[in-house]
Protein backbone atom coordinates (compact mmCIF):
# COMPACT_ATOMS: atom_id res chain seq x y z
CA UNK A 1 0.00 0.00 0.00
CA UNK A 2 1.64 2.97 -0.91
CA UNK A 3 0.63 6.91 -0.12
CA UNK A 4 0.32 9.09 -2.59
CA UNK A 5 -0.97 12.17 -0.57
CA UNK A 6 0.30 15.16 -2.75
CA UNK A 7 -0.46 16.83 -5.76
CA UNK A 8 1.20 18.86 -8.04
CA UNK A 9 0.30 22.58 -8.92
CA UNK A 10 -3.54 23.51 -8.36
CA UNK A 11 -5.18 21.09 -11.54
CA UNK A 12 -3.91 17.62 -10.41
CA UNK A 13 -5.24 15.12 -7.58
CA UNK A 14 -4.17 14.19 -3.76
CA UNK A 15 -4.69 10.68 -2.50
CA UNK A 16 -4.12 9.91 1.28
CA UNK A 17 -5.05 6.60 3.19
CA UNK A 18 -4.24 6.20 6.74
CA UNK A 19 -5.37 2.76 7.45
CA UNK A 20 -5.20 2.30 10.84
CA UNK A 21 -7.74 -0.36 11.53
CA UNK A 22 -9.76 -1.50 9.34
CA UNK A 23 -12.51 -2.27 12.07
CA UNK A 24 -11.80 1.33 13.72
CA UNK A 25 -11.21 4.52 11.59
CA UNK A 26 -9.62 3.56 7.87
CA UNK A 27 -9.13 7.37 7.67
CA UNK A 28 -9.08 8.03 3.58
CA UNK A 29 -8.79 11.45 1.95
CA UNK A 30 -9.27 11.63 -1.94
CA UNK A 31 -10.34 13.43 -4.90
CA UNK A 32 -8.43 16.65 -3.62
CA UNK A 33 -8.94 19.80 -5.89
CA UNK A 34 -7.71 23.62 -5.42
CA UNK A 35 -9.82 26.51 -6.76
CA UNK A 36 -8.49 29.99 -5.50
CA UNK A 37 -8.34 29.77 -1.65
CA UNK A 38 -10.58 26.77 -1.27
CA UNK A 39 -9.41 23.22 -0.80
CA UNK A 40 -11.82 20.58 -1.61
CA UNK A 41 -11.40 16.41 -1.00
CA UNK A 42 -13.80 14.04 0.25
CA UNK A 43 -13.08 12.11 3.52
CA UNK A 44 -14.32 8.98 5.13
CA UNK A 45 -13.74 6.63 8.19
CA UNK A 46 -15.22 4.10 10.25
CA UNK A 47 -17.51 3.47 13.46
CA UNK A 48 -17.55 7.14 14.14
CA UNK A 49 -19.61 8.03 16.86
CA UNK A 50 -21.73 10.93 18.66
CA UNK A 51 -23.58 9.82 21.65
CA UNK A 52 -25.39 11.35 24.81
CA UNK A 53 -24.85 8.42 26.41
CA UNK A 54 -21.80 7.62 28.61
CA UNK A 55 -19.20 8.66 28.22
CA UNK A 56 -21.22 11.68 25.97
CA UNK A 57 -18.29 12.05 23.46
CA UNK A 58 -17.57 12.01 19.87
CA UNK A 59 -14.59 11.12 17.24
CA UNK A 60 -13.61 13.37 15.33
CA UNK A 61 -10.60 13.99 12.19
CA UNK A 62 -7.95 16.54 13.16
CA UNK A 63 -7.42 17.93 9.90
CA UNK A 64 -4.19 20.17 8.44
CA UNK A 65 -2.31 21.23 5.34
CA UNK A 66 0.91 21.61 4.24
CA UNK A 67 1.81 23.13 1.34
CA UNK A 68 5.10 22.92 -0.94
CA UNK A 69 6.45 26.59 -3.23
CA UNK A 70 7.45 24.96 -6.68
CA UNK A 71 9.70 27.51 -6.32
CA UNK A 72 11.76 26.79 -3.19
CA UNK A 73 10.13 22.93 -2.83
CA UNK A 74 9.83 23.91 1.04
CA UNK A 75 6.89 23.02 2.91
CA UNK A 76 4.60 25.10 5.11
CA UNK A 77 1.81 24.86 7.23
CA UNK A 78 -1.77 26.13 5.60
CA UNK A 79 -3.03 28.49 7.92
CA UNK A 80 -7.14 27.92 7.57
CA UNK A 81 -10.35 30.72 8.41
CA UNK A 82 -10.91 30.55 11.66
CA UNK A 83 -14.91 31.74 10.19
CA UNK A 84 -16.83 28.62 10.29
CA UNK A 85 -18.93 29.64 7.16
CA UNK A 86 -16.04 29.89 5.43
CA UNK A 87 -15.98 26.31 5.41
CA UNK A 88 -18.72 23.71 4.20
CA UNK A 89 -19.29 19.88 4.64
CA UNK A 90 -21.94 17.37 3.17
CA UNK A 91 -24.14 15.87 5.48
CA UNK A 92 -23.68 14.24 7.94
CA UNK A 93 -20.22 15.90 9.08
CA UNK A 94 -19.42 19.33 10.43
CA UNK A 95 -16.33 21.45 10.16
CA UNK A 96 -15.55 22.93 13.72
CA UNK A 97 -12.48 25.88 13.33
CA UNK A 98 -9.97 26.79 15.66
CA UNK A 99 -8.74 29.90 17.11
CA UNK A 100 -5.66 29.32 15.86
CA UNK A 101 -6.10 28.59 12.37
CA UNK A 102 -3.62 25.26 12.36
CA UNK A 103 -6.60 23.04 11.10
CA UNK A 104 -9.94 21.99 11.80
CA UNK A 105 -11.71 19.42 13.22
CA UNK A 106 -14.39 17.48 11.06
CA UNK A 107 -16.82 15.28 13.18
CA UNK A 108 -21.03 14.32 12.99
CA UNK A 109 -23.09 17.09 13.40
CA UNK A 110 -25.82 15.49 14.87
CA UNK A 111 -25.63 12.00 17.48
CA UNK A 112 -25.27 8.90 15.38
CA UNK A 113 -22.57 6.47 14.76
CA UNK A 114 -21.53 3.68 12.22
CA UNK A 115 -19.45 4.47 8.69
CA UNK A 116 -18.88 7.79 7.03
CA UNK A 117 -18.77 7.34 3.34
CA UNK A 118 -16.86 9.82 1.04
CA UNK A 119 -18.05 13.51 1.79
CA UNK A 120 -16.85 15.97 0.77
CA UNK A 121 -15.33 19.14 2.42
CA UNK A 122 -13.96 22.67 1.19
CA UNK A 123 -11.92 24.48 3.45
CA UNK A 124 -10.84 28.32 2.87
CA UNK A 125 -7.28 28.33 3.21
CA UNK A 126 -5.20 31.57 4.51
CA UNK A 127 -1.81 31.86 2.76
CA UNK A 128 0.11 33.70 -0.15
CA UNK A 129 -0.69 33.72 -3.49
CA UNK A 130 1.60 31.38 -5.53
CA UNK A 131 2.11 27.78 -7.00
CA UNK A 132 1.99 24.72 -4.41
CA UNK A 133 1.69 20.99 -3.75
CA UNK A 134 -0.11 20.32 -1.12
CA UNK A 135 -0.39 17.56 1.49
CA UNK A 136 -3.71 17.06 3.43
CA UNK A 137 -3.25 15.29 6.54
CA UNK A 138 -6.07 13.52 8.68
CA UNK A 139 -5.00 12.09 12.38
CA UNK A 140 -8.09 10.42 14.36
CA UNK A 141 -8.86 12.21 17.68
CA UNK A 142 -11.49 11.39 20.46
CA UNK A 143 -13.07 14.06 22.44
CA UNK A 144 -12.83 14.54 26.15
CA UNK A 145 -15.67 16.73 27.83
CA UNK A 146 -14.95 18.92 30.29
CA UNK A 147 -15.72 17.33 34.16
CA UNK A 148 -14.56 17.02 36.98
CA UNK A 149 -12.39 13.25 37.73
CA UNK A 150 -11.03 11.18 39.84
CA UNK A 151 -6.91 11.21 40.49
CA UNK A 152 -5.27 8.13 42.12
CA UNK A 153 -6.21 5.10 42.90
CA UNK A 154 -4.48 4.87 46.66
CA UNK A 155 -2.60 1.44 45.29
CA UNK A 156 -0.36 1.85 42.47
CA UNK A 157 3.19 3.13 42.62
CA UNK A 158 3.64 6.99 43.75
CA UNK A 159 -0.07 7.68 43.22
CA UNK A 160 -1.44 10.61 43.20
CA UNK A 161 -3.92 11.64 46.44
CA UNK A 162 -6.81 10.52 46.11
CA UNK A 163 -8.69 13.44 45.14
CA UNK A 164 -11.22 14.75 42.83
CA UNK A 165 -9.80 17.57 40.00
CA UNK A 166 -12.55 20.10 39.20
CA UNK A 167 -13.16 23.08 37.91
CA UNK A 168 -11.77 25.23 41.38
CA UNK A 169 -8.64 22.38 40.43
CA UNK A 170 -7.87 24.34 36.90
CA UNK A 171 -9.18 27.67 38.31
CA UNK A 172 -6.77 27.91 41.41
CA UNK A 173 -4.01 25.01 40.72
CA UNK A 174 -3.54 22.38 42.78
CA UNK A 175 -1.37 22.38 46.03
CA UNK A 176 1.72 20.14 46.43
CA UNK A 177 0.12 18.84 50.14
CA UNK A 178 -3.44 18.26 48.12
CA UNK A 179 -1.74 16.38 45.12
CA UNK A 180 1.27 14.76 46.65
CA UNK A 181 3.30 12.90 44.38
CA UNK A 182 6.21 14.12 46.06
CA UNK A 183 6.42 17.27 43.19
CA UNK A 184 5.63 21.12 43.28
CA UNK A 185 2.59 23.23 43.31
CA UNK A 186 0.53 23.27 40.32
CA UNK A 187 -0.34 26.44 39.15
CA UNK A 188 -3.56 27.71 37.11
CA UNK A 189 -2.33 27.67 33.77
CA UNK A 190 -0.89 24.01 33.80
CA UNK A 191 -3.57 21.65 32.36
CA UNK A 192 -5.27 19.45 34.49
CA UNK A 193 -7.08 17.73 32.59
CA UNK A 194 -11.21 19.49 33.50
CA UNK A 195 -11.29 21.34 30.80
CA UNK A 196 -12.36 19.82 27.63
CA UNK A 197 -9.46 18.54 24.91
CA UNK A 198 -9.24 15.93 22.35
CA UNK A 199 -6.52 13.71 22.40
CA UNK A 200 -5.14 10.70 19.60
CA UNK A 201 -7.14 7.90 19.52
CA UNK A 202 -4.11 6.20 18.34
CA UNK A 203 -0.30 6.07 19.01
CA UNK A 204 1.27 7.40 16.41
CA UNK A 205 1.90 4.98 13.20
CA UNK A 206 4.57 4.24 11.33
CA UNK A 207 2.73 5.42 7.96
CA UNK A 208 2.15 8.57 9.98
CA UNK A 209 5.95 8.95 10.82
CA UNK A 210 6.90 8.50 7.41
CA UNK A 211 4.09 11.18 6.37
CA UNK A 212 5.58 13.67 8.79
CA UNK A 213 9.38 13.00 7.23
CA UNK A 214 8.73 13.27 3.54
CA UNK A 215 7.09 16.87 4.22
CA UNK A 216 10.90 17.76 6.06
CA UNK A 217 13.57 19.52 4.43
CA UNK A 218 17.24 17.77 4.66
CA UNK A 219 18.34 18.99 7.56
CA UNK A 220 15.07 18.79 9.39
CA UNK A 221 14.95 14.69 8.39
CA UNK A 222 19.04 14.45 9.71
CA UNK A 223 17.55 14.98 13.24
CA UNK A 224 14.60 12.55 13.47
CA UNK A 225 16.57 9.17 12.34
CA UNK A 226 19.12 7.84 13.01
CA UNK A 227 20.65 6.95 9.70
CA UNK A 228 21.89 9.85 7.28
CA UNK A 229 19.46 10.39 4.48
CA UNK A 230 21.94 10.33 2.06
CA UNK A 231 21.87 6.67 2.44
CA UNK A 232 21.12 3.96 0.03
CA UNK A 233 17.60 3.00 -0.92
CA UNK A 234 16.79 0.46 1.54
CA UNK A 235 18.57 1.63 4.77
CA UNK A 236 16.40 1.03 7.68
CA UNK A 237 16.38 4.25 9.38
CA UNK A 238 14.97 3.77 13.21
CA UNK A 239 17.32 1.40 14.30
CA UNK A 240 19.51 0.71 11.45
CA UNK A 241 18.23 -2.77 10.17
CA UNK A 242 14.88 -4.48 10.73
CA UNK A 243 13.80 -4.46 14.31
CA UNK A 244 11.01 -4.44 17.19
CA UNK A 245 8.82 -4.53 13.57
CA UNK A 246 9.79 -1.29 12.73
CA UNK A 247 10.35 -1.34 9.06
CA UNK A 248 10.76 2.23 8.15
CA UNK A 249 13.39 2.55 5.01
CA UNK A 250 14.69 4.78 2.52
CA UNK A 251 12.89 4.77 -0.92
CA UNK A 252 14.75 7.11 -2.52
CA UNK A 253 18.26 8.74 -0.88
CA UNK A 254 18.65 12.15 -0.33
CA UNK A 255 21.27 14.35 -2.38
CA UNK A 256 24.36 17.05 -1.35
CA UNK A 257 22.70 17.75 2.14
CA UNK A 258 20.12 19.55 -0.12
CA UNK A 259 17.32 17.29 -1.79
CA UNK A 260 14.98 15.57 0.94
CA UNK A 261 15.35 11.36 0.95
CA UNK A 262 11.54 9.83 0.29
CA UNK A 263 10.94 7.27 3.16
CA UNK A 264 8.57 4.57 3.48
CA UNK A 265 7.78 1.01 4.93
CA UNK A 266 9.38 -1.92 4.41
CA UNK A 267 9.23 -4.74 6.85
CA UNK A 268 8.97 -7.24 4.95
CA UNK A 269 12.45 -6.61 3.08
CA UNK A 270 11.77 -5.93 -0.91
CA UNK A 271 9.21 -3.98 -1.99
CA UNK A 272 8.49 -0.82 -0.28
CA UNK A 273 5.06 0.11 0.94
CA UNK A 274 3.12 -3.39 0.46
CA UNK A 275 0.30 -4.07 2.11
CA UNK A 276 2.45 -6.21 4.93
CA UNK A 277 4.75 -3.46 5.45
CA UNK A 278 4.16 -2.38 8.98
CA UNK A 279 2.42 0.81 8.13
CA UNK A 280 -0.21 0.65 10.81
CA UNK A 281 2.17 -0.62 13.65
CA UNK A 282 2.78 2.04 16.08
CA UNK A 283 6.05 3.86 15.81
CA UNK A 284 8.69 2.90 18.03
CA UNK A 285 12.25 4.57 19.59
CA UNK A 286 11.10 8.05 19.81
CA UNK A 287 13.31 10.49 21.68
CA UNK A 288 11.23 13.10 23.75
CA UNK A 289 12.84 15.47 20.50
CA UNK A 290 11.04 13.23 17.79
CA UNK A 291 7.68 13.07 19.77
CA UNK A 292 7.50 16.95 20.39
CA UNK A 293 8.98 17.64 16.33
CA UNK A 294 5.96 15.41 15.36
CA UNK A 295 3.51 17.31 17.54
CA UNK A 296 4.89 20.57 17.05
CA UNK A 297 4.82 19.85 12.88
CA UNK A 298 0.89 18.41 13.76
CA UNK A 299 -0.37 22.15 15.72
CA UNK A 300 -0.55 19.35 18.31
CA UNK A 301 0.32 19.63 21.92
CA UNK A 302 1.73 16.98 24.39
CA UNK A 303 -0.67 15.61 27.40
CA UNK A 304 -0.01 16.14 30.57
CA UNK A 305 0.24 13.44 33.18
CA UNK A 306 -3.03 14.70 34.83
CA UNK A 307 -4.69 14.27 31.22
CA UNK A 308 -3.53 10.76 31.36
CA UNK A 309 -5.43 9.71 34.13
CA UNK A 310 -8.54 11.45 32.72
CA UNK A 311 -8.82 10.07 29.52
CA UNK A 312 -8.28 6.77 30.89
CA UNK A 313 -11.04 7.03 33.93
CA UNK A 314 -13.17 9.33 32.60
CA UNK A 315 -15.80 10.08 35.67
CA UNK A 316 -15.83 7.19 36.41
CA UNK A 317 -15.55 6.20 40.65
CA UNK A 318 -11.64 5.47 40.52
CA UNK A 319 -10.83 1.80 41.24
CA UNK A 320 -7.50 0.34 43.18
CA UNK A 321 -5.23 -1.20 40.51
CA UNK A 322 -7.43 -0.73 37.78
CA UNK A 323 -6.28 -0.43 34.05
CA UNK A 324 -7.22 1.88 31.70
CA UNK A 325 -9.66 -0.24 30.13
CA UNK A 326 -11.69 -0.03 33.42
CA UNK A 327 -11.15 -3.28 35.53
CA UNK A 328 -8.17 -5.00 37.24
CA UNK A 329 -7.84 -7.63 34.49
CA UNK A 330 -4.93 -7.46 32.15
CA UNK A 331 -4.01 -10.73 29.68
CA UNK A 332 -0.92 -10.35 27.85
CA UNK A 333 -0.16 -10.99 23.84
CA UNK A 334 2.72 -10.86 22.04
CA UNK A 335 3.50 -10.03 18.23
CA UNK A 336 4.52 -14.01 17.22
CA UNK A 337 0.41 -15.13 17.99
CA UNK A 338 -1.52 -12.36 15.94
CA UNK A 339 -2.82 -13.03 12.68
CA UNK A 340 -2.23 -11.04 9.56
CA UNK A 341 0.99 -10.06 11.02
CA UNK A 342 2.21 -6.43 10.03
CA UNK A 343 -0.82 -5.72 7.89
CA UNK A 344 -3.81 -3.58 8.32
CA UNK A 345 -5.91 -6.46 9.22
CA UNK A 346 -3.68 -7.37 12.25
CA UNK A 347 -5.36 -8.61 15.30
CA UNK A 348 -5.45 -11.17 17.89
CA UNK A 349 -8.55 -13.26 17.80
CA UNK A 350 -8.58 -14.53 21.33
CA UNK A 351 -11.35 -12.61 22.61
CA UNK A 352 -11.16 -12.15 26.46
CA UNK A 353 -11.29 -8.90 28.92
CA UNK A 354 -8.14 -6.84 29.82
CA UNK A 355 -6.26 -7.22 26.52
CA UNK A 356 -3.13 -5.78 26.33
CA UNK A 357 0.17 -5.73 24.35
CA UNK A 358 2.45 -6.42 26.87
CA UNK A 359 5.01 -9.41 26.72
CA UNK A 360 9.17 -10.14 26.66
CA UNK A 361 10.18 -11.10 23.97
CA UNK A 362 12.89 -13.20 22.59
CA UNK A 363 14.22 -11.58 19.79
CA UNK A 364 14.37 -7.87 18.42
CA UNK A 365 13.18 -9.20 14.78
CA UNK A 366 9.77 -10.36 16.19
CA UNK A 367 8.61 -8.65 19.33
CA UNK A 368 8.04 -5.08 19.71
CA UNK A 369 4.78 -2.94 19.67
CA UNK A 370 1.20 -3.94 17.86
CA UNK A 371 -0.57 -2.22 15.26
CA UNK A 372 -2.93 0.86 16.87
CA UNK A 373 -6.21 -0.17 17.39
CA UNK A 374 -5.03 -4.19 17.57
CA UNK A 375 -7.66 -5.59 19.79
CA UNK A 376 -10.76 -3.58 18.51
CA UNK A 377 -13.45 -4.86 16.27
CA UNK A 378 -17.19 -4.61 15.87
CA UNK A 379 -18.35 -6.58 18.42
CA UNK A 380 -15.87 -5.79 21.13
CA UNK A 381 -16.16 -4.38 24.76
CA UNK A 382 -14.55 -1.88 26.21
CA UNK A 383 -12.21 -4.33 28.17
CA UNK A 384 -11.63 -6.67 25.82
CA UNK A 385 -10.75 -4.54 23.12
CA UNK A 386 -8.28 -2.21 25.84
CA UNK A 387 -10.22 0.83 25.29
CA UNK A 388 -9.74 3.78 27.48
CA UNK A 389 -12.81 5.36 29.09
CA UNK A 390 -13.41 8.20 25.92
CA UNK A 391 -12.47 5.75 23.22
CA UNK A 392 -8.59 6.15 23.19
CA UNK A 393 -6.61 2.69 22.43
CA UNK A 394 -3.66 1.31 23.95
CA UNK A 395 -3.59 3.87 26.92
CA UNK A 396 -1.47 1.01 28.58
CA UNK A 397 0.85 -1.43 26.87
CA UNK A 398 1.96 -1.47 23.37
CA UNK A 399 4.70 1.85 23.91
CA UNK A 400 4.73 4.40 26.87
CA UNK A 401 2.84 7.75 26.70
CA UNK A 402 5.17 9.82 27.20
CA UNK A 403 3.85 13.01 28.88
CA UNK A 404 4.43 16.45 30.94
CA UNK A 405 5.42 15.70 34.68
CA UNK A 406 4.44 17.13 37.68
CA UNK A 407 7.12 15.97 39.66
CA UNK A 408 9.63 19.41 38.91
CA UNK A 409 9.23 22.79 38.50
CA UNK A 410 10.09 22.49 35.09
CA UNK A 411 7.50 20.25 33.92
CA UNK A 412 4.80 22.42 35.87
CA UNK A 413 5.70 25.06 34.31
CA UNK A 414 3.75 24.16 30.56
CA UNK A 415 0.56 25.97 30.12
CA UNK A 416 -0.49 23.92 27.45
CA UNK A 417 0.52 25.90 24.59
CA UNK A 418 0.25 24.64 21.10
CA UNK A 419 2.28 23.39 18.08
CA UNK A 420 2.15 25.41 15.36
CA UNK A 421 2.61 23.85 12.63
CA UNK A 422 6.70 24.80 12.04
CA UNK A 423 9.87 23.59 13.08
CA UNK A 424 13.40 24.61 13.53
CA UNK A 425 15.88 24.69 10.42
CA UNK A 426 17.31 21.46 12.02
CA UNK A 427 13.76 20.10 12.40
CA UNK A 428 13.05 20.91 16.74
CA UNK A 429 10.01 21.91 18.14
CA UNK A 430 9.97 25.43 19.62
CA UNK A 431 7.10 25.94 21.31
CA UNK A 432 7.60 27.76 24.55
CA UNK A 433 7.29 26.01 27.99
CA UNK A 434 7.51 22.71 26.17
CA UNK A 435 10.79 20.50 28.08
CA UNK A 436 13.90 20.80 26.41
CA UNK A 437 13.82 18.75 23.00
CA UNK A 438 17.27 17.42 24.55
CA UNK A 439 17.26 16.49 27.82
CA UNK A 440 13.54 15.79 28.17
CA UNK A 441 13.68 17.23 31.22
CA UNK A 442 10.26 17.95 32.78
CA UNK A 443 8.83 14.77 30.94
CA UNK A 444 8.32 11.39 31.91
CA UNK A 445 6.56 8.14 31.06
CA UNK A 446 3.39 6.77 31.58
CA UNK A 447 1.31 3.45 31.00
CA UNK A 448 3.59 0.90 30.56
CA UNK A 449 4.57 -1.00 27.10
CA UNK A 450 5.23 -4.00 25.45
CA UNK A 451 8.06 -5.32 27.78
CA UNK A 452 6.81 -3.97 31.40
CA UNK A 453 5.36 -5.87 34.21
CA UNK A 454 1.78 -6.11 34.73
CA UNK A 455 1.48 -2.76 37.35
CA UNK A 456 3.40 -0.01 35.50
CA UNK A 457 0.30 -0.20 33.35
CA UNK A 458 -2.31 0.73 35.76
CA UNK A 459 -4.29 4.41 35.39
CA UNK A 460 -2.38 5.91 38.18
CA UNK A 461 1.04 4.00 38.39
CA UNK A 462 3.59 6.98 38.17
CA UNK A 463 6.62 4.90 38.72
CA UNK A 464 8.17 6.60 35.95
CA UNK A 465 5.90 9.66 35.57
CA UNK A 466 9.33 11.91 36.34
CA UNK A 467 11.88 9.74 34.79
CA UNK A 468 13.35 12.28 32.26
CA UNK A 469 14.78 11.34 29.41
CA UNK A 470 16.19 12.96 25.71
CA UNK A 471 17.48 9.45 24.64
CA UNK A 472 15.22 7.35 21.78
CA UNK A 473 14.49 3.99 22.84
CA UNK A 474 12.55 0.42 21.76
CA UNK A 475 9.73 0.89 23.94
CA UNK A 476 8.68 5.16 23.37
CA UNK A 477 5.80 5.62 21.42
CA UNK A 478 3.81 8.82 21.76
CA UNK A 479 0.93 10.41 20.75
CA UNK A 480 -0.63 14.09 20.88
CA UNK A 481 -4.14 16.14 22.43
CA UNK A 482 -4.87 19.49 21.47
Amino acid sequence: MKSKNYFTKIASTLFLLFALNSNANNVEITGTSVSGSNITFNISWENSWNANVAPANWDAVWVFIKYQDCNTRLWAHAGLSTVSGDHTAGSPLQVDTVTDGRGVFIRRSALGGGNIGATSITLKMTIPAGTYNYKVFGIEMVNVPQAAYDLGDGVSASTFNSISVNAASQSGGISAATIGGGGPSIPATFPVGYNSFYCMKYEISQLQYVEFLNSLTFAQQQSRITSDPTSVAGTYVVYGSYAYRNGIVIETPGNNAAIPAVFGCDATAGVVNNVNDGQSVAMSNLSWGDLAAYLDWAALRPMTELEFEKVCRGTLPRVAGEYPWGDTNINAFYSSTIENALQPTETETTVVNGRCAVAIGTSSTLYGPLKVGVFATASSGRSSAGAAYYGAMEMGGNLWERTISVANATGVAFTGNLGDGTLTPIGNANQATWPDVTTGLGTGARGGEYVSTAPYVRISDRSFAGTASGARSYTNGGRGVR
